[in-house]
């Protein structure tokens, strides 16, 4: 038949195998050694099927010492951590609608407030992370002067056509902040017709650090991590309410990943990078 080997070629076969008995065990060893270094070559090639992954809604001046907290081994160990910044009325708007974060760090209790009230807090999960100044800011090159006190001129600092940068005065909390600061003082009305609010408070540095406005109000932090910029003076914290930062997990992705990074964000590894960054740990 077409194919087949002669029954003389088969017998040669069959001899050979009664013949030489230790190659069979030898071929064996040889194939799993072959499946072993190619089962150990496809594994390093190829990224884990399962790895964790966990969506983190931050306050936009969280950005550089989160950044710089995520890039940590002890962060990339619990998942694949992205974070979403915003100001924070932004993020609980999103979250009011079910976005899918598990972890919430506003940049003031209000928003917090808001999305507790709405139910998608884990229970018990809330904290105070962090807390930070208010400083008035030039840019780096700025000659201003300016003394923060009540009734201080700060119309007549920003000169002729100037205007003073901040967050959004009645959503982003370091607009809020700078109201209530400016209104104890007794300036704000000298000034909330000369103001650019900004979408959130890295906006309003932005502002500031490519002279696009001479004087701008932002958090310490903030300040800190931009070269282009310099305090001209810090508010009084008497001046507007404690600027308190707190943190939650969040229901709808409630997961391992979220407690474990909760847990690194309380941890003394990320109260070092916080307060490098500029921040205040909670007392």
């Amino acid at each position: 038949m077409l194919g087949m080997p002669s029954l003389k070629s088969r017998s040669a076969m069959s001899g050979l195998r009664g013949n030489s008995p230790s190659l069979a065990p030898g071929w064996r060893r040889s194939l799993r050694c072959q499946l072993l270094l190619g089962g150990l070559l496809l594994a390093v090639g190829m990224p884990a099927a399962h790895a964790a992954k966990l969506l983190v809604y931050a306050a936009a001046s969280l950005k550089p010492a989160l950044d710089t907290l995520i890039a940590q081994p002890e962060a990339r160990a619990i998942a694949e951590i992205t974070v979403s910044y915003a100001a924070s009325s932004q993020l609980a708007r999103q979250i009011e609608h079910d976005a899918p974060a598990a972890v919430f760090i506003s940049a003031d209790p209000d928003w917090m407030d808001v999305v507790e009230q709405e139910g998608k807090l884990v229970a018990a999960s809330r904290s105070d992370l962090l807390g930070n100044a208010l400083v008035l800011i030039a840019p780096k090159d700025s000659t201003i002067s300016l003394a923060i006190a009540p009734g201080l001129d700060l119309a007549a600092a920003l000169g002729i056509e100037g205007r003073l940068a901040i967050g959004e005065p009645n959503s982003v909390p370091a607009g809020k902040y700078a109201k209530a600061a400016l209104t104890r003082l007794g300036v704000w009305t000298t000034v909330e017709s000369r103001l650019v609010p900004a979408v959130h408070v890295r906006a309003a540095l932005s502002f500031v650090a490519r002279h696009e406005t001479p004087l701008g109000i932002v958090y310490r932090s903030d300040a800190v991590s931009e070269d282009q910029v310099r305090v001209v003076d810090t508010f009084p914290p008497t001046s507007h309410p404690p600027i308190v930062y707190p943190v939650a997990l969040l229901e709808a992705g409630d997961n391992a990943a979220g407690r474990e990074f909760l847990k690194l964000l309380h941890s003394p590894k990320a109260a070092e990078i916080f307060v490098r960054f500029g921040f205040d740990t909670p007392r």
